[in-house]
């Protein structure tokens, strides 16, 4: 949920301040940028720290070396938010980590359905977890689509 609430409220915030030119003018595309930018290097953080060992059990068993999913799935995070910052390669990373959200997806499912805990709190459940999910992709493709005009 913090990665939902992180994404909406910077988001926000940043769409005011560029309306306003603080700290300059800039539109949506570039919040929204940053913003997921913000969200990745967020959820990408989890991927070393203390949710570790929890994000390895939301791995389906049918992936070998979930250790190994873990690490390079937090590496395309960063990487994906690198891509957002840099205005050229934005609409890219954008279609990139739309892709990479579907892709990830079934760990989600599998955290729902198993009622695994992250941290000791449930793991999210399924139907809200795929309106987060939902929200995410809409605004990563956005980013590709308003890129790409």
């Amino acid at each position: 949920m913090a990665p939902f609430i992180l994404l909406l409220t910077s988001s926000l915030l940043l769409m005011v301040l560029g309306r306003f030119g603080l700290p300059f003018s800039f539109g949506w595309w570039t919040a929204l940028r940053v913003s997921l930018a913000a969200m990745f290097l967020l959820t990408a953080s989890a991927h070393w720290g203390r949710r570790r060992a929890d994000l390895i059990r939301m791995v389906p068993p049918r992936f070998p070396r979930s250790d190994l999913v873990v690490s390079i799935t937090g590496v395309l995070e960063i990487l994906g938010a690198i891509g957002l910052l840099i205005p050229t390669i934005a609409p890219f990373a954008g279609l990139s980590l739309s892709l990479f959200l579907l892709a990830v997806f079934p760990a989600n499912v599998h955290a729902a359905r198993e009622r695994l805990a992250i941290l000791g709190k449930p793991a999210t459940p399924l139907v809200a977890r795929t309106a987060i999910q939902v929200v995410f992709v809409t605004a990563t493709m956005a980013v590709f689509i308003a890129g790409m005009r």
